[in-house]
């Protein structure tokens, strides 16, 4: 088979195109050939605002810590740290309090205290 009738090759090409998509979207990479600028960082600001939005939900305690500081430490923290497939929103809320602990941001994580009821 020729190069331009290998499946396996065109798969790759399409994966390869889809890496420079999500790259451009999620990590600030350049925007991909073909693409309106404009609309892409449209497109680009609702992700990381809905992102954004799930990470104050999931940590109110952190966004109330944070206050004004939450949305552009979370916006730096977002392109250097953009979510890989198959992980989880949690995961991605708690990887973002412990880099802003992990730059003195955040104060540090304090251990849950739990209350014994002694019946009488």
């Amino acid at each position: 088979m020729t190069g331009g009738n290998d499946p396996s090759a065109a798969r790759e090409r399409l994966a390869a195109r889809q890496a420079e998509l999500l790259n451009a979207l999620l990590a600030k990479g350049p925007v991909p050939a073909g693409f309106d600028e404009q609309r892409f960082d449209v497109e680009r600001r609702a992700l990381l605002s809905k992102r954004r939005g799930i990470a104050r939900t999931l940590g109110p305690e952190v966004a109330d810590e944070l206050g004004d500081r939450f949305r552009p430490l979370f916006d730096a923290y977002a392109v250097d740290h953009p979510r890989r497939s198959g992980s989880r929103a949690r995961e991605d809320a708690a990887a973002f309090a412990e880099w802003c602990r992990a730059s003195g941001e955040l104060s540090a994580k304090r251990k849950a205290r739990w209350k014994f009821w002694q019946s009488n």
